[in-house]
């Protein structure tokens, strides 16, 4: 796993050479291991490009290093990720006629460039966020993985195009200053992340998931090289005889071709049915014990330490854990948000990075069982999301808005599910009914909350909606799931947590094949009456004890709610209502101290938008002080 940096620009405005250099110094928690850096021009002088790179060394320690070319220097290449079918792919070009120099992954796209062109892109199985440029074509290829596992962000401007794994290392080029873009503070709370394309700064976006771009002559084309099969109505298919064997063998591979590695790996094992599978997988392919790191709270209703201790019982793995203090939160998250270069969407982030720097003194590699939920329908939004469009039939509109909503949000907070469930399922506009599943405000809330002039319309890429006539409900919201919620929150939060602490993580649940495998299979595969990743529990009964497959899902859930109404309490006042709050002007003053005071008093639970709160209170601290980012006047005074 890697850092990447760079930009091809006209020559009169080129960043200085030395900016390449600002620019992996803002990376080197990605890539500890080494650093290299490319510079050329185009035969007309009019070009200049960079390409920079800092390396964590995990397969080809010795020739591994990057940029990397081939022998003529025509090709050269800076790349984050793992490409798993690299052996594959290396005798298909051997096949054709090309040699190569090293054992590296890297060199499959180098070469693989050569022999394919763009269609090797489609071809790669991995994670992966890679810049590659031609000197003979004079192209620049930019291109991420199909999920977004590894991040790819782009700037252009005045002839100019800047990218880099993260955002800190664009900031790092002389003149770039991160505007903080109104639109997409809007969009924040309606989402409780930023949806891709935009980035919390003006003129800073995301290469879309399963995209890549292609650079020649000063024009950038942008091509979707893949979409999640999930956002089609389903086709006919001849089913296998034992689909959940099927289901198993086609897991069991993903998890073993994420076992390749040079050095010594773990996995993350929180004691849930997702993370215990692929710990279980991962005993039958190793020949030593695995490595394997649990966190846990105080607060032992909210702790899996007990369950995950038992899974590492049964596989007998090498098994470490930590417990996370209400002290860390607050010590931690000015930092990680600095890390992420973005409001912290999640209070988990805070116990995954802590288990990520504790699994760095012990391994480089870790995998997890991110992903499962949003490829084999997890969630309680899975199961319940198939009510909405009759709930909405039968239901009568003002019965629901007068009656029914009004006196449910009343409810105290152990009715919190039914809470989602009637805010949600009364929505027919699935770009409000989606994000509100999951906690986020509705475009009422959002205009009740803030002071700010906000968009009638939330932003975002139209793809996670495209899921249209003749699709299933459950598809639907997969679909939404796997292009918005997983690659601009989940998937960058994983990244981003691990890379602060200078260690991979893979996610068997996210290869390409097992998901297009899952979603050839009817919908009753993954929900079956009320229980979600109905498939997987079936497989996994062969493996795992009935108490990990028949118990609650926690997750990763940090206690936040008691930590605001006690050890945090005085921490979060300061920060949102105190004379240095930065955010303070954003709401309208009664709005915002009724949440705290609701929340504090326990008459509700607002957990979610108080640390969305907290967190861009943070982020803008971060931003002002840190990297000289420039506030909208629109938004340094509101108004309203």
């Amino acid at each position: 796993m890697c850092g990447i940096a760079g930009w091809v620009s006209r020559m009169e405005r080129a960043p200085p050479v030395a900016a390449l250099a600002a620019m992996t110094r803002a990376l080197a928690h990605r890539g500890p291991d080494g650093e290299g850096f490319h510079h050329g021009v185009t035969r007309s002088q009019a070009f200049a490009v960079a390409l920079g790179h800092r390396r964590l060394a995990i397969i080809d320690l010795a020739t591994g290093d990057q940029p990397m070319s081939d022998r003529d220097r025509r090709v050269t290449v800076v790349f984050n990720g793992e490409i798993y079918n690299f052996p594959d792919l290396r005798r298909e070009l051997q096949a054709l006629g090309h040699s190569f120099r090293t054992n590296s992954d890297t060199e499959v796209l180098v070469l693989g460039w050569k022999a394919w062109g763009e269609a090797m892109v489609a071809r790669l199985r991995g994670m992966f966020a890679f810049a590659l440029w031609d000197a003979q074509s004079e192209q620049l290829l930019l291109a991420r993985d199909r999920f977004g596992k590894k991040p790819l962000f782009l700037a252009e401007r005045d002839g100019q195009l800047l990218f880099a794994s993260e955002i800190k290392a664009l900031l790092a080029v002389p003149g770039l200053t991160g505007e903080i873009d109104l639109e997409s503070v809007a969009s924040y709370f309606r989402y409780r992340y930023v949806p891709g394309p935009a980035t919390l700064f003006r003129g800073i976006r995301k290469l879309d998931p399963g995209a890549y771009a292609l650079w020649q002559g000063g024009g950038l084309r942008l091509v979707r090289y893949y979409r999640p099969p999930d956002l089609a109505p389903r086709q006919e298919t001849v089913l296998p005889a034992d689909p959940i064997g099927a289901f198993l063998a086609e897991l069991a591979e993903a998890v073993q071709i994420r076992m390749v590695s040079d050095v010594p790996y773990g996995a993350f094992l929180s004691g849930g049915i997702d993370s215990s599978a692929i710990v279980a997988l991962m005993s039958q392919h190793s020949a030593h014990p695995v490595a394997t790191f649990s966190v846990g709270f105080p607060e032992r209703a909210m702790s899996e330490l007990a369950h995950a201790r038992a899974i590492a019982d049964l596989f007998k793995t090498d098994h470490h854990e930590l417990i996370v203090q209400p002290a860390d939160l607050m010590n931690e998250l000015p930092k990680l948000i600095a890390f992420r270069d973005a409001p912290v969407a999640e209070p988990s982030d805070i116990p995954i990075y802590l288990l990520s720097c504790a699994a760095a003194r012990r391994v480089k590699m870790v995998l997890t069982g991110e992903g499962s939920d949003e490829i084999l329908a997890g969630y309680p939004k899975h199961r319940f999301e198939r009510f909405a469009r009759p709930y909405q039939q039968l239901v009568p509109e003002p019965l629901r808005r007068r009656l029914i909503e009004p006196l449910v949000a009343a409810l105290p907070y152990r009715f919190h599910r039914l809470k989602t469930a009637v805010a949600s399922l009364g929505l027919a506009d699935v770009r409000e009914r989606f994000p509100r599943w999951f906690g986020a405000l509705s475009s009422a809330g959002v205009q009740q909350l803030l002071a700010l002039p906000v968009p009638a319309a939330p932003a975002g890429d139209d793809l996670p909606f495209a899921g249209g006539a003749g699709n299933s409900p459950l598809r639907r919201i997969l679909g939404f799931d796997q292009t918005s919620w997983l690659p601009d929150n989940l998937l960058e939060r994983g990244d981003r947590m691990t890379m602060a602490a200078s260690i991979e993580a893979r996610m068997p649940f996210l290869d390409h094949r097992l998901a297009d495998f899952v979603t050839r299979l009817p919908d009753r595969f993954r929900v079956r009456a009320f229980t979600g990743k109905w498939i997987l529990r079936q497989a996994m009964r062969r493996l795992l004890p009935p108490a990990i497959l028949e118990r609650p899902k926690i997750g990763f859930r940090v206690p936040v709610n008691q930590w605001f109404q006690g050890p945090m309490r005085d921490y979060l006042y300061d920060h949102l209502t105190g004379p240095g709050a930065e955010t303070r002007e954003y709401y309208r003053r009664p709005a915002l101290e009724r949440v705290l005071a609701d929340h504090v008093a326990g008459r509700q639970n607002h957990e979610k938008l108080i640390w969305e709160m907290l967190t861009l209170e943070l982020f803008h601290r971060q931003c002002l002080r840190s990297n000289g980012a420039a506030v909208n006047p629109a938004l340094r005074h509101p108004g309203g």
